[in-house]
């Protein structure tokens, strides 16, 4: 019996009406496309001579084209510029003069930006520059849009770095007197305030205070408050350009009158410029006149004028710095007091109070006191220097534990990048802020736990060894929930969608050696790497996760352990049933080679990589190709001749029987790569002399980790006697496996086995031999 297919569909007026739309938007996307998008009368107008010259094709373009056509002409200036600038200059400049005056928004951006490019890559002189691009630029100076305006201003800054004196001063400050005069629009007189803070450092001291400064007087008591907004943010080039006496005397006065105007966004300018110029005030200057703004900035914030808030909160760690050495005691309480508010604003009601004894606030008033409290977590390493390390505890933890904890991502990423320079800060004290590492560590937000991941290594290392510890075993003691919270990071980051966090968290994992003891790496770290190596499906994490497991294996203090993961990435990955595994098997043999000796790799690694040559898939054999000059490059004669031997014959067996043909190319290449190397003796050769010797370094430390394996076991034995020599030896062990293995580069010693390395020479010319003879065959 058929089913009903009719039974379950709904037919009320509303899906009705959704059926029909579907089949409307059917219809629409089934209508005939027009398949020009030009008609031939349109393609005859934009077709160009294709044996003009490209100066010729230019000016056509500009005098008959149509606007996109003068706009791809003008875009390409740069390019015309560099082949031929004298003609471009001649005869394209002059055109594109002329278009401009008529030429719409996109065509005046595209000038704007070719005209700073030519400058920048200084196609011609700056005197021919000046002469021809810089009254071009002038002209449009003043367009009516304001985003064109402000392009043509850009260029036009950056321009006045480069020019002469002299130009500057008859081309663009003797006609900037006029512009600033209030006659002029309103657009003009702004340009004028943003061109006085470019001008000021180009020019003496005199000439600054015989013509800049006047102007610069005149504009701060505009009429219009952008003006005098815009005037107020140039006042710190302008100091910076007449130097500390006239800013006292000239510049200090206007601001102190600016940061008491009626317009708040003024003040707020004023305030921002006085904080940015507390370097250039003397201790008189900062006690009487800027130290009592500021006061009175602090209590209009919260009394009157909240819209100061975001930026007095985001200057105040600078703002306290430069201050410093004129606070009374009184007056440093008062403003740490004031930053503690402001590092809670917004979170009352988390605090005890209920909501009718406050307002309900605004989704603007929430977004201002998450940037305030954002501010003071940017702050909060500066704040630390001000109230002294040494009080940190007691002055600053409970803001350091409220922002570490907000309830807005932003703070706490702010808090999570800053977290680094407070461990350094803190220094033997940084103890005190272990359970706010394991709380970001643990963070719900991958943000967090990514700008905490960037200085992991770094702030471990402080935790474990900061205030001169005495760096016994224990090293977990002061931090119980280390672990835990490391590995709940981990999976967190490896069930998400961002596996650049992920991948990034796995390479600074690398240093847990350097922090936890082996077994606990072992066993809780080691065996999920390989799991995600045979798992993950994104190939960088994949990579990230080999070389950290090398680097625990590197580091691992037991042999059997140290047997059993060497086993099991020669099953799991080189035997593994997926292509794909194997693939990673040699990106983890390539890691095995940059971090262990070379004897070690070609102990465990060397054939069971010889015996991929052998592998069903192309992709395998081809990636063994590419990698066997590096297989090739851990071996040493004489002692690894039959290693040499077994390499020389899957070689001939890969050119002998190699039937897909990209591998076939890649195999005669690596041949010819191979006999052009030459292998490292037993005896070192000044050739090799430095390699040879981290190697050895290498291979010293390798042995160090059984002998430590070895003492422990007989000290474990002899557990209950004194072992006061076995202490020691061991003591020393443990201090000789952490040395760097970077060796000075200008250490020479005599090299010796002369006798050897012939031997080895000889070995070395019948395997070139062997395989040029089996290479010629082919």
């Amino acid at each position: 019996m058929r089913p009903k297919i009719f039974s379950k569909m709904d037919f009320s007026h509303n899906s009705l009406f959704g059926y029909i739309e579907d089949l409307q938007e059917l219809t629409i996307i089934e209508r005939p496309v027009r398949r020009s998008l030009k008609t031939p009368e349109e393609i005859e107008r934009l077709t160009v001579d294709e044996e003009l010259s490209d100066i010729e094709r230019a000016l056509y373009l500009l005098s008959s084209g149509q606007d996109i056509q003068g706009t791809s002409v003008v875009a390409n200036l740069p390019v015309l510029m560099r082949q031929n600038p004298a003609e471009t200059l001649r005869r394209v400049l002059p055109k594109i003069r002329e278009v401009l005056h008529v030429a719409g928004v996109e065509m005046q951006l595209t000038a704007a930006v070719s005209f700073l490019t030519v400058l920048q890559e200084e196609s011609v002189s700056i005197h021919t520059y000046s002469h021809s691009f810089l009254h071009i630029i002038l002209q449009n100076l003043e367009h009516r849009d304001a985003g064109v305006s402000n392009a043509w201003l850009e260029t036009l800054l950056a321009v006045i770095e480069a020019l002469p004196k002299e130009t500057v001063r008859h081309e663009i400050l003797n006609p900037l007197v006029s512009k600033a005069q209030l006659s002029q629009t309103l657009q003009s007189r702004l340009v004028s305030c943003k061109i006085m803070g470019k001008v000021a450092n180009k020019f003496e001291t005199h000439i600054i205070k015989r013509e800049v400064l006047p102007l610069v007087k005149s504009l701060c008591q505009d009429v219009e408050y952008e003006v005098r907004t815009c005037m107020c943010q140039q006042l710190e080039h302008v100091a910076r350009g007449i130097g500390t006496e006239l800013t006292k005397t000239v510049v200090l006065p206007e601001l102190v009158e600016l940061a008491r105007d009626e317009g708040s966004s003024v003040r707020l300018a004023a305030f921002e410029t006085l904080v940015n110029l507390l370097d250039m005030f003397d201790a008189d200057d900062r006690s009487q006149t800027v130290l009592p703004l500021v006061k009175s900035f602090c209590e209009k914030s919260f009394k009157a004028d909240e819209s100061i808030l975001v930026s007095l909160s985001f200057h105040l760690g600078k703002l306290c710095n430069g201050l410093y050495g004129i606070f009374t005691p009184e007056q440093h309480l008062r403003f740490l007091e004031f930053y503690k508010k402001l590092s809670t604003l917004g979170l009352q009601q988390e605090n005890g109070h209920n909501d009718n004894q406050l307002h309900l606030q605004t989704l603007e008033q929430e977004k201002k006191y998450i940037s305030v409290r954002k501010n003071c977590a940017y702050n909060f390493p500066a704040m630390i220097v001000f109230v002294d390390p040494k009080n940190f505890h007691l002055e600053l933890y409970s803001i350091f534990f409220c922002l570490c904890h907000d309830p807005e991502v932003s703070v706490r990423y702010t808090m999570a990048i800053s977290f680094f320079e407070v461990a350094k800060l803190l220094n033997s004290d940084v103890y005190t802020i272990h359970k706010e590492l394991v709380t970001l560590l643990q963070d719900e937000s991958l943000e967090v736990l990514d700008a905490l991941v960037g200085h992991l290594p770094e702030i471990l290392e402080l935790m474990t060894n900061g205030g001169e510890n005495n760096g016994s075993e224990s090293k977990l003691l002061s931090i119980p929930d280390l672990i835990p919270a490391l590995t709940t990071a981990e999976q967190r980051a490896a069930t998400s969608l961002k596996w650049r966090t992920h991948e990034k968290l796995l390479q600074k994992y690398a240093c847990l050696p350097h922090i936890i003891p082996s077994d606990q790496i072992y066993y809780r770290f080691l065996h999920r790497m390989l799991t995600i190596i045979l798992t993950n499906n994104v190939l960088p994490v994949q990579k990230a996760a080999a070389r950290t497991l090398c680097v625990y294996l590197r580091y691992n203090r037991k042999q059997e352990q140290r047997h059993e993961v060497i086993q099991k990435l020669i099953e799991q990955l080189g035997q593994g049933k997926s292509y794909w595994n194997r693939l990673r098997f040699l990106d983890t043999c390539e890691f095995i080679m940059e971090l262990f000796s070379k004897s070690f790799f070609c102990k465990y690694f060397f054939l069971p990589v010889l015996e991929l040559t052998h592998d069903p898939v192309a992709n395998v054999r081809m990636k063994l190709c590419c990698l066997l000059p590096k297989v090739k490059s851990t071996l040493k004669i004489p002692t690894d001749k039959h290693l040499l031997q077994q390499l020389e014959l899957c070689i001939r067996k890969l050119l002998c029987q190699e039937k897909d043909k990209d591998v076939l190319s890649i195999v005669k290449r690596t041949v010819l790569e191979l006999d052009r190397m030459e292998i490292s003796v037993d005896a070192f050769q000044k050739r090799f002399y430095e390699n040879d010797l981290l190697d050895q370094e290498k291979e010293r430390q390798e042995h160090l980790l059984l002998e430590m394996e070895q003492l422990e076991k007989q000290k474990q034995k002899n557990e209950g006697r004194s072992t006061n020599i076995n202490d020691k030896m061991f003591e020393k062990k443990r201090r000789d496996s952490k040395t760097s293995s970077v060796l000075a580069k200008s250490i020479n010693l005599s090299i010796s086995g002369s006798s050897s390395g012939t031997s080895a020479g000889k070995e070395e010319k019948k395997s070139k031999l062997v395989r040029s003879q089996s290479f010629s065959t082919q």
